[in-house]
């Protein structure tokens, strides 16, 4: 089997290299804080020093961290994963990317006989726990199929989409459908308690008819108990929403409802919210 390289363990990271574990791969793994890898560790993977050290003795390399920035450091800085990387071995970012920056590293990627993927989820926290994430992936069909059998330990959905970059612009597809949702689901509940009405009996009530939806089913029910840890932090959801806005704008693409919901999450990072999962928006409101 081959062996798999895992760099980012965090809140979905850790579920998903642990899912690989369990498979029977060989996991290698790296996060700049080393704790966060503790379970893993425990249950047979190995910690590497250095991301470069890793991509060494891998075959397939996922990535999953958390900004562009991070990305490029990654890829295409001077001590770099495709730098490191053997010829013939396969790079998977899974991080929420600018879908030029993938092409640029699967260009890249292929001078050096490296094979790359751009393959963002969507699922959160549950999705990554469950294995049943959706996978977006851009990049060259032989070299999916290639790697299709670990795609499918971790999600229940995987698509090929295109060419690179075609698996980060389709999860700006995503997240622009989840931030305007995130807002009617949340003027829902408010409008709910406002009048009167207890939220949980009118959760039931709608989540089967035509207002049901992803993130009225499993994140609004963390609000009514005042959950609101992160299964996706409002920081990355702003770094995203930033990319689809920049995306549109070079379209020529007006997207209002998304410069909206972009507009209330920043509100809620200023007030120091941004360690917060996407379900905090309630706080807008009250």
């Amino acid at each position: 089997m081959k062996k798999i390289g895992f760099v980012g363990i965090g809140v979905m990271g850790e579920s998903m290299a642990s899912h690989l574990l369990k498979a029977g791969y060989e996991v290698f793994v790296y996060t700049r804080t080393k704790s966060k890898a503790e379970a893993l560790l425990a249950n047979g993977a190995h910690w590497e020093e250095e991301p470069s050290q890793l991509a060494a003795k891998v075959d397939v390399l996922i990535s999953m961290v958390g900004y562009p920035k991070d990305v490029e450091e990654l890829y295409l800085g001077d001590n770099g994963f495709l730098n490191h990387l053997k010829a013939g071995s396969i790079a998977i970012d899974m991080t929420t990317s600018s879908p030029s920056l993938a092409r640029e590293i699967a260009e890249k990627g292929k001078e050096n006989g490296i094979g790359v993927l751009d393959a963002p989820v969507s699922g959160g926290d549950i999705g990554a726990k469950n294995g049943t994430l959706a996978i977006m992936v851009g990049g060259e069909e032989t070299i999916f199929q290639e790697v299709k059998p670990i795609f499918d330990i971790l999600g229940s959905s995987i698509i090929l989409q295109g060419a690179a970059g075609s698996g980060q612009h389709t999860k700006m597809v995503n997240q622009i459908a989840i931030a305007s949702n995130m807002i009617g689901v949340t003027e829902a509940i408010i409008y709910a308690e406002t009048v009167g009405l207890d939220p949980a009996r009118v959760l039931t009530s709608i989540s089967g008819g035509a207002a049901g939806s992803w993130s009225l089913t499993n994140l609004i029910p963390r609000v009514l108990v005042e959950d609101f840890s992160p299964g996706f932090f409002i920081k990355h959801f702003i770094k995203d929403m930033g990319i689809a806005i920049s995306e549109a704008k070079q379209m020529g693409l007006e997207l209002p409802g998304l410069i909206l919901a972009e507009k209330m999450y920043q509100t809620l990072a200023d007030r120091g919210l941004s360690e917060e999962g996407t379900q905090a928006l309630i706080k807008f409101y009250r």
